[in-house]
């Protein structure tokens, strides 16, 4: 089967490929490889890919709607995994219309691709657990069919967006689509913007942390074998014609941010130091998935506490040339 993956040399777009690659599909990745961080590592994750035969890497963007839609149908791909977006809910306060094309124009390109190819059967996209808002922990998990009309973020509210396109045109053309709500993807080869990660690198380095919500803030994390497990499970198994899914994809048990901080001072040896800020404009206190209706349809169940996906994290880190 060829498989095409947007935003391949993203964190989770490599290790989606990876695995896609490993049980023997053919893959094509397509990036833009731009610089909302370093490229460097973004080349790194694609020359690890490239060193398979069965991969293909495109350099381009996807709100190029002309170009995917010959990209997809030049491939002869049966399926598209639609990760390439982008990220970052404080980046889009001060750059907003980078998310008008990568999110809302790209989807659309990949949905109008999909829907013109004739051998597409199955799109799977990114959409975030963003969508939720601002919400109490209740001791339940936020569910796919609780209210999603106050995003605390533009970043949320474009994920938002390309699920109502993705309902809009599932119904209308009848090809089967499958969003899934990541919860605080981490692991190694990971977004340096992401605090686990940043976070590191300032310990390591002496440098003060920032610790905003005043420390009471907590996340679902999500290692990132326990999201591919989820990703690939969806992709497997397409809805019916003219369905829109939504899954939520996260380990299913909050830690309070202060918590992975202390692992992250235990796996490193070292003290951080602190500096307790109030929330920051778009953030949300805490993240909750219920993954009861991914569990129904794969048999998903994440496996990687947070301490140990965080040792895998800091082994991999500290292994990184320079």
């Amino acid at each position: 089967m060829t498989v095409i993956v947007t935003g391949a040399a993203g964190f989770i777009g490599m290790h989606v490929a990876e695995r896609l690659l490993a049980r023997g599909e053919r893959v094509v990745g397509v990036d833009i490889f731009n610089d909302y961080y370093d490229p460097a590592l973004k080349e790194a994750r694609a020359a690890r890919l490239e060193a398979n035969p069965a991969f293909h890497m495109v350099r381009m963007d996807i709100a190029d709607a002309a170009a995917f839609e010959a990209l997809v149908r030049g491939a002869g791909a049966e399926r598209v995994v639609h990760l390439a977006a982008q990220a970052g809910v404080r980046y889009s306060i001060d750059n907003p219309f980078a998310y008008e094309r990568s999110n809302l124009a790209g989807h659309l390109s990949v949905l109008e691709a999909c829907r013109r190819s004739e051998r597409c059967g199955h799109l799977v996209y990114a959409s975030s657990s963003s969508v939720y808002g601002e919400r109490p922990l209740d001791g339940a998990g936020f569910r796919e069919d609780d209210p999603v009309d106050r995003p605390a973020s533009l970043y949320a509210a474009t994920k938002r967006a390309c699920e109502l396109m993705s309902q809009t045109y599932a119904s209308l053309y009848g090809f089967p689509q499958s969003g899934l709500r990541f919860f605080t993807v981490y692991g190694p080869w990971g977004r340096p913007d992401m605090a686990y990660f940043s976070f590191t690198r300032k310990i390591l380095a002496g440098e003060p942390i920032q610790v905003f919500g005043e420390g009471r803030m907590a996340r679902d994390f999500t290692y990132i074998d326990d999201i591919v497990d989820g990703v690939t499970g969806v992709l497997d198994r397409p809805g019916p014609p003219g369905e829109n899914r939504l899954f939520n994809i996260g380990g299913g048990s909050p830690a309070p941010l202060l918590d992975m901080i202390d692992m992250l001072e235990r796996l490193l040896g070292r003290e951080a130091e602190k500096v307790f800020l109030p929330m920051q404009p778009g953030d949300v206190r805490a993240t909750f998935a219920d993954v009861s209706r991914l569990r129904a349809l794969t048999g998903y169940a994440p496996h990687t506490p947070l301490e140990r996906g965080l040792e895998a994290f800091v082994a991999w880190y500290l292994a990184q040339p320079g």
